[in-house]
């Protein structure tokens, strides 16, 4: 047993299976923050102006940021906070992943195949794809799925554009695509004239599947996805700033680099020009159970992100003043949205600034075995609600009954 081990089946038993997480924090040089997600001002660019703003949290991750050249090895990836000393979640979990899933979540998945993230930006993200399982692996990688969800907590502001444009209008072709790609570096290439834009309401959700371009707005989004971080921009020209051509083809083969066919080949096309986008992408809360019955004990909690089985999220609000017991059939990561008490036996609050690289009391994983068991939470205050964001890896068995999308399994890792 290695020190590292030792020390997280410590605070594991100390905690009852619970572990706090440092901020994770992850910058984008084609993007501007928008400033919501409680970062101080004065650490927006805390990795330097070359690198880009931070505009990213993420949670409980074990994926690496794919951020190009002079991206630290352990940008993207979630530190422990055991004996008061940082882990990296990723080398725990490598090590003794069945203490965190359950052993035979880890032999059927390998790992936690999860990543979950705030974004945050000024304004719109450039028009964009994530490459399906079958494209991804052609360079070694996972395709990615995604789910959006709009926290009302964090957009206390639009900004600038709170809208998305998604997909293809119906009647759109193929060559019509091939001409925006051919006027890469001719200034604005006309991709979003192919679009629609939806409004984004807070408290609504979206699931954008691998192969469907989408340009997200400018509200603060929680999501939940594969653990991927690949894509390709198709929009070559997003509020006056250019995107080169390498951040369309950063994940295609080689030899595809140029192959404009190849790249409008990685669309699901289908899907893009779905007559009815909106109804079978976008989705609202759904109770977990009986409203009536929640509110009398004290809280409510409701399914966020569903209807496929590689991810799920749930939002739970627990009363002021009340104190409940909630058990769940699977590990999960939290991020606490408002309010202040306790999880189990971690004090837990919502901060109202973060300076980088300083330790909060918002983020915490639970481990299969602590979720099970069920996890006490007190809401310490008597006036304001207790608020969470609780987010599942693959095969959720509370999640199955409302699985509405089929997708293959993921690849094996070796490690157990």
């Amino acid at each position: 047993m290695s020190i590292t081990t030792d020390l997280v089946r410590k605070t594991l038993a100390k905690n009852d299976g619970i572990l706090r997480l440092a901020p994770c924090w992850v910058p984008r040089s084609f993007l501007m923050p928008g400033g919501r997600l409680k970062l101080d001002p004065r650490d927006l660019y805390a990795l330097g102006a070359h690198r880009g703003g931070i505009d990213e949290r993420w949670f409980s991750s074990t994926t690496n940021a794919d951020n190009g050249p002079g991206t630290p090895q352990d940008e993207g990836l979630s530190y422990l906070d055991v004996g008061g000393k940082r882990v990296l979640m990723k080398a725990a979990i490598d090590e003794m992943g069945g203490d965190f899933l359950g052993a035979g979540v880890m032999n059927e998945q390998g790992g936690w195949n999860l990543l979950c993230k705030f974004f945050d930006n000024l304004g719109p993200i450039p028009h964009h794809m994530h490459q399906s399982e079958e494209d991804a692996a052609k360079v070694g990688r996972r395709g990615k799925p995604e789910a959006y969800y709009f926290p009302p907590q964090y957009n206390f502001k639009g900004n600038n554009f709170p809208y998305t444009f998604m997909g293809l209008e119906p009647g759109t072709t193929k060559a019509d695509v091939k001409r925006c790609l051919e006027r890469w570096n001719e200034g604005d290439n006309g991709i979003l004239d192919l679009s629609k834009a939806y409004r984004l309401q807070p408290g609504t959700g979206w699931q954008i599947d691998a192969g469907i371009l989408h340009a997200p707005g400018s509200l603060v989004t929680y999501e939940p996805q594969v653990n991927s971080d690949v894509f390709g921009m198709f929009q070559s020209l997003v509020e006056g700033r250019f995107v080169p051509w390498d951040l369309l083809v950063k994940d295609v083969p080689a030899e595809y680099h140029h192959d404009i066919d190849y790249i409008i080949g990685m669309l699901d096309w289908d899907a893009n020009v779905d007559p009815e986008f909106g109804k079978h992408n976008l989705y609202h809360p759904r109770p977990v159970r009986d409203e009536a019955e929640m509110a009398g004990g004290g809280y409510s909690e409701k399914w966020v992100v569903y209807s496929t089985p590689l991810y799920s999220a749930k939002e739970l609000t627990v009363m002021p003043g009340r104190t409940v017991t909630i058990r769940d059939a699977a590990a999960y990561g939290l991020i606490l949205t408002q309010g202040y008490g306790k999880i189990g036996k971690l004090e837990a609050e919502t901060p109202t600034i973060i300076r980088y690289g300083q330790m909060t009391k918002d983020e915490m994983f639970v481990t299969a075995e602590a979720a099970a068991r069920g996890v006490t939470i007190r809401n310490a205050s008597d006036k304001d609600n207790l608020v969470l964001l609780k987010h599942f890896g693959p095969g959720n068995p509370d999640a199955a009954p409302l699985v509405t999308r089929k997708y293959g399994r993921p690849r094996k890792s070796k490690k157990k």
